[in-house]
């Protein structure tokens, strides 16, 4: 099995500050705080090709298991929307490692909860990098950008927030729910075509054999369309004014279209967007040479102040 695709390849730490025992890899401690977030379907796994490149650099890399996810255990309230994992992550990355500002960087569920962490908590989070995940919707200023999907790639989408216990059900094994997920980095096409290779695909989907915790990750969907599911409103909103930068991969068959030209209405402290030729949804892994580099370029000035102590 090659290096990167080893379940082992970086030592999982452990915090239980919010009730629950959270699962997290931290490489290069006493660097720049660099919070890594995942999205859906997705664990800290997805992150195995920027971690110890990033902590090479001189960041403190954190890479969480968000709740119901992977290694972390489910929330104890019930709860998995976006709110609650943006309070999980303030939670272990200020009360439990001690650090009062963070670079966060997210996609797919990883980008709203990010954006919410940083409205929630004013100050804390110092930069954000966003690439291919939902963003709020300004009517106004969107007018004539395509802001929805394709239809026929909503599917899920509407199954699992309507539907997640009927969904669930018929997943009834763990192979079942592993081919369930796998379609996500292949036929449905978020990935660009090829990024994946067989043996990848098998890498992410494993920690989604657990029934519990596949279930448990539909809960941001069910928030979506369900105010019994959400723990609080969000604070995602439009605009925010928190420095970031933007990445597109436009092969991207589920996130919207005309991403990049919203991210630009929604972050007005903006650097990029910067579009990412033969890339899809899964930056990190796709493009994760390009991603390492941009965060390294624009945290410059963060990194050498830490080299000069």
């Amino acid at each position: 099995m090659s290096e990167a695709l080893r379940g082992d390849r970086f030592r999982v730490e452990w915090t239980s500050v919010r009730g629950f025992r959270q699962a997290f890899v931290r490489e290069g401690v006493g660097g720049v705080p660099l919070l890594l977030v995942h999205g859906w379907p997705e664990t800290k796994r997805i992150w195995w090709r920027n971690i110890g490149e990033l902590a090479a650099a001189g960041f403190e890399v954190i890479a969480p298991d968000l709740r119901g996810f992977g290694d972390s255990e489910v929330g104890p309230d019930g709860f998995h929307d976006v709110p609650s994992h943006a309070r999980d992550l303030y939670a272990l990355v200020r009360e439990a490692l001690g650090h009062e500002r963070v670079v966060a960087v997210g996609g797919d569920l990883g980008g709203p909860v990010i954006q919410d962490l940083s409205l929630r908590f004013p100050g804390f989070v110092e930069r954000m990098v966003v690439f291919n995940s939902p963003l709020p919707y300004d009517r106004e200023r969107m007018a004539g950008m395509r802001t929805r999907p394709p239809r026929e790639a909503s599917d899920y989408y509407v199954r699992q927030g309507r539907d997640a216990d009927g969904l669930a059900a018929e997943l009834a094994t763990g192979e079942m729910r592993r081919r369930y997920v796998a379609t996500f980095y292949t036929s449905r096409f978020w990935a660009h075509p090829g990024a994946f290779a067989p043996e990848a695909v098998e890498f992410m989907s494993e920690p989604f054999a657990d029934g519990a915790k596949l279930r448990a990750s539909f809960g941001a969907y069910e928030a979506a369309f369900s105010e019994a599911a959400r723990s609080e409103p969000s604070t995602m909103a439009c605009p925010n004014g928190t420095p970031t930068m933007v990445l597109f991969g436009p092969s991207d068959h589920v996130i919207y279209p005309d991403f990049d030209r919203m991210a630009a209405v929604v972050f007005p402290n903006l650097v990029g967007p910067f579009l990412l030729r033969d890339c899809g949804h899964f930056v990190q892994w796709e493009a994760a040479p390009v991603l390492n580099s941009a965060i390294v370029a624009w945290c410059g000035d963060l990194l050498a102040s830490w080299r000069r102590g």
